[in-house]
């Protein structure tokens, strides 16, 4: 997203190492098939070097998104072939959670670093 650099991000309310910690994800960013992370907070800034494995991970975008924007793309993103598939993937995280398509996220966009 090219018009990143004018967006001010609030402060982070947690630590990159936090983004990415279910081993199942971890092997999905690994293997290349999972780009992003939504959280519900920031939790890195923008340029941030996330180091899983040994691997490095750069952060190159950031931005929020409510769970009703959310396509089949953006859940192939997160490592999952549809929307469904994710939605009931976090609802079965989150058992308290309810769906909302109101809710914001905050999204982290990540590619590896070249060596």
């Amino acid at each position: 997203m090219s018009e990143q650099s004018n967006v001010v991000l609030p402060k982070k309310t947690c630590s990159i190492e936090r983004l990415v910690t279910i081993p199942k994800d971890v092997e999905k960013v690994l293997n290349g098939e999972k780009t992003a992370t939504r959280r519900n907070g920031v939790y890195a800034d923008l340029g941030e070097v996330m180091v899983l494995e040994g691997k490095e991970f750069k952060v190159d975008a950031i931005y929020s998104q409510t769970l009703g924007e959310m396509t089949d793309e953006h859940a192939q993103q997160e490592g999952y072939t549809t929307m469904e598939e994710y939605k009931q993937s976090i609802l079965a995280m989150h058992d308290k959670m309810p769906w909302l398509p109101t809710m914001s996220v905050w999204v982290h966009e990540y590619s590896p670093v070249a060596k």
